[in-house]
């Protein structure tokens, strides 16, 4: 059963960011939401999360799901290890000695072993970000929401933070959905990808990309014909700006 958001209406001091807005998100894949900034990404991410209510409208398929979020900021606790930090989302009925394993074992994936006893001032930001991907999928979560996780980050820390979520991903499947406004993170990650418009939202492009993840050549021809067809979909946004 697909992931279903029907009809969605919400507005923002007087903005209308959603009217009648519909989408249908396949499981078990990684869903992009592509979209200019200020358009309303987050904002539907906070919808399916059940952080923001909606005016009208109506999800399906989302009840009894557990979600984990990866944020823009890692938000680790400073006083717990990075071990801490991950354990702590590991479900608490799984005998203490496990969830140490299960934890260690995230933080070899995402190549951090040498710090698992390090407090997260003692890392830097994109160690601190690498730990919360891992804490992502130490939670016991059917589905991952990201909101721009990689923003700000330079392009070689970028690449390798893609690297280190696909080798967990690849690893522990799970329904994704990933905002960003960055073309080339949707093509790194996206298997399904949706470009949104501006306010009221609209979709103004899909493709899916179902060339493996680990896989993916950005000086591909394929990787190219579909980065300007999302590039195009993103030129037919109508100007405007909410959050």
């Amino acid at each position: 059963m697909e992931l279903k958001i029907s009809n969605l209406n919400k507005k923002y001091d007087g903005v209308t960011v959603y009217s009648d807005f519909s989408l249908s998100i396949p499981r078990g894949l990684i869903t992009c939401i592509l979209g200019p900034s200020g358009c309303g990404k987050t904002t539907l991410l906070n919808i399916i999360g059940g952080i923001t209510q909606p005016d009208g409208g109506a999800l399906s398929g989302f009840d009894g799901t557990i979600m984990s979020y990866i944020f823009q900021d890692p938000r680790l606790l400073p006083w717990k290890t990075i071990r801490g930090n991950i354990e702590l989302v590991i479900d608490r009925k799984i005998a203490a000695g496990e969830r140490r394993h299960q934890a260690d074992n995230l933080i070899r994936l995402v190549g951090l072993d040498d710090f698992a006893d390090h407090y997260p001032a003692q890392l830097s930001g994109g160690m601190r970000q690498r730990v919360s991907i891992a804490r992502a999928f130490a939670c016991p979560s059917d589905i991952i929401l990201m909101d721009e996780p990689l923003k700000g980050l330079d392009i070689a820390l970028k690449h390798n933070m893609i690297r280190w979520f696909t080798r967990l991903w690849t690893a522990d499947r799970r329904t994704v959905i990933f905002v960003t406004h960055d073309v080339d993170e949707a093509l790194m990650l996206g298997e399904e990808i949706f470009v949104m418009s501006t306010p009221p939202v609209h979709i103004t492009t899909h493709i899916s990309f179902d060339s493996p993840l680990d896989q993916r050549d950005s000086e591909s021809p394929e990787y190219n014909k579909l980065k300007q067809k999302l590039l195009k979909g993103l030129g037919h946004s109508s100007r405007g700006s909410t959050d």
